[in-house]
């Protein structure tokens, strides 16, 4: 992994690549006609693509390409040498076979950084939960602001996908357990191969059960306040007490969970089942991310929660955006009352 420093170099050569029409690419042809060699390109050149963590995990073969275009583009608008270890990249890249997973890499302020295998199509093996969606960004940011509702508690995410927000709130936030949950199958594979290579190991059993008692050991050469990780196969419809019980959760949040009438039921239920199973304890915090994209479906989301005796509030918009991608308008936090 990169260090902070050169984690943060890093992110802001990104930024200027993944806004290939904004003002930093307006920057950047600035810094270009005004250098009078091509060091500072080169330096963009191996703080991105020739990146270890680039070479190493590197993102989808389209992306990449893409990017190096429009860099030869500002280039060759300059009177500078034309660069050949550019060229070479490019040309390495174009006889590139685009494969049907790529890594994604995210950098947290702490200059960490969250790498994911995500799947290059949205839709992929029947499922959604292959990428990262908006939401999830959305309430990790919400997340690193607010890490005092994480620390040293025991949070479950439902629907937690390929693991983005977990992990992020599991690398900053030092929750004393995290559970992450889904329930298809290939789904849960990738989240465990993500989760594992960010650094967090997971014992056999908790991999399949969700046995808190048994949860994930502590990463190589991590220090003490690692949390527990764990990964729980958990269906909505049919949780059962045993499952409740052992769960216990503090807090529980879920990002793009309200997509789909037929899930609302099921997961309005559930809530409901946290808050009958522990009459003698305080019931969980709950926090719900969405993109609204059909505000039929998240009407129907809150006309079911009002139905169920779930209070719910919205918590007011960030301002603060920490990871780079398109921000919507329609994004919102729900804090419901159990």
């Amino acid at each position: 992994m990169a260090g902070p420093e050169l984690g943060l170099r890093f992110q802001r050569c990104f930024l200027a690549a993944r806004q290939l029409r904004s003002f930093p690419w307006l920057e950047l042809e600035h810094s270009l006609r005004t250098s009078l060699d091509s060091s500072l390109l080169l330096d963009i050149l191996h703080r991105t693509i020739l990146h270890p963590l680039c070479v190493k995990y590197p993102p989808s073969a389209q992306y990449r390409r893409c990017f190096l275009t429009e860099l030869i583009k500002k280039h060759e608008s300059t009177t500078a040498e034309p660069l050949d270890e550019l060229y070479d990249a490019l040309a390495a890249i174009l006889n590139e076979e685009e494969s049907t997973h790529c890594y994604k890499h995210y950098l947290l302020p702490t200059g960490e950084c969250v790498t994911l295998s995500e799947s290059v199509a949205v839709i992929s093996e029947g499922t959604t939960g292959l990428v990262t969606w908006e939401a999830a960004l959305h309430l990790a940011e919400w997340a690193l602001q607010n890490p005092a509702s994480f620390r040293n508690r025991t949070v479950l995410e439902l629907g937690s996908g390929i693991g983005f927000t977990g992990i992020a709130i599991c690398k900053t936030c030092n929750p004393k357990t995290y559970v992450f949950s889904d329930y298809h199958h290939r789904v849960l594979q990738q989240l465990k191969e993500n989760i594992c290579l960010n650094g967090f190991v997971l014992e056999p059993e908790a991999a399949q059960h969700i046995q808190l008692e048994s949860g994930g050991q502590k990463a190589e050469g991590a220090n003490q306040q690692n949390p527990k990780v764990i990964v729980a196969e958990l269906e909505w419809g049919s949780v059962t007490e045993k499952q409740l019980l052992a769960l216990q959760p503090d807090i529980i949040i879920a990002a793009d969970v309200v997509y789909d009438p037929e899930i609302i039921g099921a997961l309005v239920g559930l809530l409901q089942q946290f808050s009958t199973s522990r009459a003698d304890r305080k019931p969980p915090e709950v926090y719900i991310a969405s993109t609204v994209r059909n505000p039929d479906t998240y009407h129907l989301f809150q006309a079911q929660l009002d139905k169920a005796g779930i209070g719910w509030q919205i918590i007011p918009a960030h301002s603060n955006h920490v990871f780079l991608c398109d921000v919507q308008p329609n994004e919102t936090i729900l804090q419901l009352f159990i």
